[in-house]
């Protein structure tokens, strides 16, 4: 019988169980703490787990009888990938799975920004009306920059079809050609950041983009421009994000991650009416979810099995 340990971040978590054999047994619950993840891990074959649950090398170390690890979702910046092959411990993936979910959130929060549905919401529930709103910003007609263009940044580029915009992308890892499938067209950063009117972040979290916003980007920023972060929070500088928020230097920000999650009650940026803040939600649609967990536990048979999984839906250290 195979003992797996289920992130009770992974609902539904009936269809967790469906995709093992009942045999199996299937516990709900692992901390999002380096202790929790190794108490979690101790007997366990299988760790299904997402990025909230820290897995670096010395858990890894601790865990002797684990065979897989199957993270939900497309980044492992949560796993230290050499660590797990030393300990010859395949990591499975489910890159692609959560995209389009993930690209209409960005979306979303683009048009809640430039909208500035906080402080619609806040007058409201002062007692206020539309004489106190401060005027919006319409999409139809701006250019949007895009950072990062893997399976997110092309399903977010796509989604802006019908918005009549100018779309340019930075990515030092796609050809110019792959722009076109969006009709956007490639640039270098600080361009996009100065002539962006929203700047949307879809890249992977790599010590290469770890600070890549920080505020000597954001100062070449346009003051009227809103940035949106679906990506990773360490992609921005958190403290100088807040400080042009505060300062003016930029009209406004749409995130669903942070430097450190959950955020905390006492976050500035929730004190701030230009800032549309979501608790790390962009896969979290139940069609995603669904296709994920079917993938990610036909991987994990499999593998115990012996049997070939694709290199697509495998993490190896670069």
């Amino acid at each position: 019988m195979r003992r797996v340990v289920v992130d009770q971040d992974i609902t539904p978590t009936e269809s967790v169980r469906e995709g093992f054999p009942a045999d199996w047994d299937v516990s709900i619950g692992i901390e999002g703490t380096i202790e929790g993840a190794t108490d979690a891990l101790a007997g366990a074959d299988v760790a299904l787990v997402t990025s909230r649950v820290p897995l670096p090398g010395d858990v890894l170390e601790r865990a002797g009888d684990v065979a897989v690890i199957a993270k939900l979702g497309t980044g492992v910046d949560n796993i230290d990938l050499t660590a797990a092959a030393d300990h010859g411990i395949p990591v499975t993936h489910t890159p692609g799975y959560n995209a389009l979910s993930v690209a209409e959130h960005a979306l979303c929060l683009v048009l809640s920004t430039a909208r500035r549905l906080t402080e619609a919401r806040s007058i409201m529930e002062g007692g206020g009306w539309r004489d106190e709103f401060t005027l919006a910003t319409r999409l139809s007609g701006k250019t949007v920059g895009i950072v990062g263009f893997g399976d997110i940044g092309r399903r977010f580029g796509s989604l802006l079809g019908g918005f009549d915009v100018d779309i340019q992308i930075t990515d030092p890892y796609v050809p110019e050609l792959d722009a076109e499938l969006v009709r956007g067209s490639m640039t270098s950063l600080p361009e996009l950041l100065e002539t962006s009117d929203v700047v949307v972040l879809t890249t992977e979290l790599t010590p290469e983009t770890t600070g890549l916003i920080g505020g000597p980007e954001l100062d070449r920023m346009r003051s009227s421009a809103v940035l949106v972060n679906t990506a990773r929070g360490p992609v921005i500088d958190e403290e100088a994000l807040i400080r042009a928020l505060e300062t003016g230097q930029i009209a406004g920000a749409g995130l669903d991650v942070f430097e450190n999650e959950p955020l905390g009650i006492d976050s500035r940026l929730l004190d701030l009416d230009t800032v549309v803040a979501t608790p790390h939600t962009g896969a979290l649609t139940r069609e995603s979810r669904l296709e994920s967990i079917d993938r990610l536990t036909s991987n994990v048979v499999r593998l115990l099995d012996g049997a070939a999984v694709s290199e697509r839906y495998m993490a190896r250290p670069e």
